[in-house]
C-alpha cells in the first residue's frame, strides 16, 4: 500500500506554567491556614494514587513536610478503587512506581482493601469508604481536576470523584460503577460525596489543574464545603488548557503507547473521540492503531478496546486478571476487548487505511502522538498539513518524508 509523506509538527497551546510548584503548594496551604486545621500529633491521611500527575512526587512531599510542620502525623493512603489488581500490596507496589514510595516521601503508607459503610444516600446506595482512611484524624484529598473519560457533567474527575470511587476501594467502585448504569454519574459525585463529607473528618483539599504541554499550572487548596462548588470552576478551566489534536477529523489515529500512567483508560477518550458522551470540539476518528502498552501499566490494558487495530507485543504484555478486573469494576467491560492484532506496525496500519472508506490512502488524514498526554510534538500526513495551512498555532518541524519503518516493519520513534 502506498502511504502518504509524513511531517512533523510543533502544537502552540495557550496555558500557563506554574515556575515554583512545591512553593504555590506551600503559599496555598498557608493561605487556606492549613496551621489551624490540624491539631498536634493528629494522624493525617493524604490521598494518592492519580497516574501520570506532573510533578506529583514533588507535590505529595511538600503537602507532607507541611502537614508534619503543622504537627500532624503523615501519613499515605492509596485511593485508587480497583487499581493494582484490586488488592492492598497491589495498589501499595503502584504508589512506589509512581515515586511515592515511603522512603521518598517520608511518610508510612496505609494500603488496605477493607472499607466501612458510612450509610446509604437518598437513592439508597451504600456508601463504602477506606477503613484505614476512616481511622484517622483528618484527611486530605489530593486530586488532579480533568474531564473524566468516560462520563461528563458539572463534575468529573477531581476530588469528588476521588472521596468516592477512589477511597471507596474495590467495594466502593464496584457499588458506584453499578448505580452510575440507573443513575448518572453527576447525580451519584454528588450525593456520595455530601455524605462523605458529613461523616468522615475531610479536613481540606488540593486541587491540581495542568496544562496541554502535561505541566502544572496551578494548585489550589479548597475547603471542604467549597467541593462541589470551586471544582465546578476549575473543570471549565481545565477543558480551556487540556491538549488537543491539531484537527477534528481524522482519517487514522497512531498512538504509541497507552498505559495507566496515562489516563484512566490507558488513552485519554476526549483526546481519541472515543468518549461515550462527546462534548462539542471531541474529535471524530475513523480508525486508531495504538503500539504498545507501558511498563507502568504492570499489564492493565484497560481501554484497549477503543482502538481499532494494535499490535501482538502490546497483546503479550496484557495481564488479563487486571484488566478485567479493573475493566468489570469500572462497569466497562468493552474496555477490555481486545482489537485486531498484527505483528507488525506496516501490518496494522495497512489494515486500517483499507477501513477508512473512500479516502485514497496517499490523501489520508492521519495523525501519530506519542500518547494522549503528549500532543505538543505530532507526526501528520500532507493532508493534514495542507488543512492547517491558516492555522498559526502550528508550527514545521521537517520536511515531508515518507513514513519510517525498520527492518521489521516497525515505526522508527517519533522525534522532534
Amino acid at each position: 500500500m502506498r502511504y502518504p509523506n509524513t511531517l512533523i509538527l510543533r502544537q502552540k497551546f495557550e496555558g500557563q506554567r506554574l515556575d515554583d510548584v512545591a512553593g504555590a503548594v506551600r503559599a496555598e496551604l498557608g493561605r487556606a491556614e492549613l496551621s489551624g486545621r490540624i491539631r498536634r500529633g493528629e494522624t493525617i491521611a493524604i490521598t494518592a494514587g492519580s497516574r501520570g500527575i506532573a510533578n506529583l512526587p514533588l507535590i505529595m512531599r511538600t503537602l507532607i513536610d507541611e502537614v508534619r510542620a503543622c504537627g500532624g502525623e503523615p501519613v499515605l493512603v492509596p485511593a485508587m478503587g480497583s487499581h493494582g489488581g484490586g488488592t492492598a500490596e497491589g495498589q501499595q507496589r503502584l504508589l512506589e512506581s509512581y515515586g511515592l514510595g515511603e522512603d521518598a516521601m517520608g511518610a508510612p503508607i496505609r494500603s488496605s482493601m477493607d472499607t466501612v459503610l458510612l450509610g446509604e444516600t437518598d437513592d439508597g446506595i451504600p456508601v463504602h469508604f477506606d477503613r484505614l482512611a476512616s481511622e484517622c484524624d483528618r484527611i486530605i484529598v489530593v486530586n488532579r481536576i480533568k474531564p473524566h473519560t468516560s462520563f461528563a457533567g458539572d463534575i468529573e474527575s477531581g476530588l469528588m470523584k476521588m472521596m468516592m470511587i477512589g477511597l471507596g476501594n474495590h467495594t466502593g467502585a464496584v457499588v458506584y460503577h453499578r448505580a452510575i448504569v440507573t443513575h448518572t454519574f453527576d447525580r451519584i459525585v454528588r450525593t456520595v460525596g455530601r455524605l462523605v463529607r458529613a461523616r468522615c473528618p475531610i479536613t481540606l483539599g488540593l486541587a491540581i489543574l495542568e496544562n496541554a504541554y502535561d505541566q502544572t499550572a496551578a494548585v489550589e487548596a479548597v475547603a471542604p464545603e467549597a467541593f462541589e462548588t470551586r471544582e465546578r470552576e476549575l473543570l471549565v478551566q481545565a477543558r480551556r488548557w487540556m491538549p488537543r489534536l491539531p484537527l477534528e477529523e481524522l482519517d487514522l489515529l497512531i498512538v504509541d503507547e497507552m498505559g495507566k500512567n496515562i489516563s484512566g483508560q490507558g488513552m485519554d477518550t476526549n483526546v481519541t473521540g472515543r468518549k461515550v458522551v462527546r462534548a462539542p470540539g471531541m474529535p471524530t476518528v475513523t480508525r486508531v492503531f495504538v503500539r504498545s502498552l507501558t511498563d507502568a501499566s504492570h499489564g492493565n490494558a484497560h481501554g484497549i478496546g477503543q482502538a481499532d487495530f494494535t499490535t501482538t507485543r502490546l497483546v503479550r504484555a496484557i495481564d488479563p486478571r487486571a484488566t478485567r478486573l479493573n475493566s468489570i469494576t469500572a462497569g466497562n467491560p468493552q474496555g477490555a476487548r481486545v482489537p485486531i492484532a498484527f505483528d507488525s506496525d506496516r501490518e496494522a496500519i495497512d489494515a486500517a487505511l483499507s477501513t477508512i472508506g473512500l479516502t485514497d490512502p496517499e490523501r489520508a488524514r492521519i495523525v501519530r502522538i506519542r500518547n494522549t498526554l503528549k500532543l505538543e510534538v505530532v507526526e501528520v500526513s500532507e493532508r493534514c498539513r495542507e488543512l492547517l495551512a491558516d492555522c498559526h498555532d502550528v508550527e514545521a518541524l521537517s520536511a515531508p518524508a515518507p513514513l519510517a519503518f525498520d527492518a521489521e516493519g516497525n515505526l522508527l520513534p517519533l522525534s522532534a
